[in-house]
């Protein structure tokens, strides 16, 4: 691994770049491969920024109302309250990329008990849609990201072209690491 650095996780915080020399920033040097060191660099990122990502949208949503809610419930009620279209259970789970079926049932009973969800049958289908109490919750959920998150990222100086980019690039990884995931799951 010629001219490149390694930092472990704990160093991290604390490295700056080397003169003439790609500073790598994994969290495992262990899985460290010859032919991609980017992917175990893209790999520790999103550990932090789904870290980073979850907390925020706890926080958040605490701050529009609800104290108590999981991630997962959270992203849970904005997919629900996606379009106003009464959703599935498999469908949730498929355009949220969730394997565990029980978490997501688990989480939209919650859902439901708090008011911010309803279900209904429709044959042998369980279909989920937001109440207006959910409705509400989410608007006030925009409205704090709009405050405490658009404008610091306006301030950031990070373009949304760029963000747009990395975005592309996230849904990209999660297509290769689901590809792998059906790889692993065959040996």
């Amino acid at each position: 691994m010629n001219n490149e650095t390694f930092i472990p996780d704990q160093l991290a915080a604390d490295q700056v770049s080397l003169p003439q020399q790609a500073t790598k920033i994994v969290s495992s040097q262990h899985l460290v491969s010859e032919r991609s060191a980017e992917l175990s660099e893209l790999e520790y990122a999103l550990i932090m920024a789904g870290n980073a990502f979850n907390r925020w949208m706890v926080r958040c949503m605490a701050a529009a109302g609800a104290k108590d809610m999981t991630a997962i419930e959270v992203s849970l009620l904005h997919h629900v309250n996606h379009r106003e279209r009464k959703k599935k259970l498999a469908d949730i789970c498929f355009v949220l990329n969730v394997e565990d079926t029980h978490v997501v049932t688990y989480a939209l009973k919650k859902l439901v008990k708090a008011g911010y969800v309803k279900s209904e049958k429709a044959g042998k289908e369980l279909l989920f849609s937001a109440t207006p109490a959910g409705q509400e919750l989410c608007m006030k959920y925009r409205e704090v990201r709009e405050h405490c998150l658009i404008e610091v990222q306006a301030e950031s100086g990070i373009p949304n072209q760029e963000i747009g980019e990395a975005a592309q690039l996230l849904r990209n990884a999660s297509g290769l690491y689901d590809t792998a995931a059906r790889a692993a799951a065959s040996l």
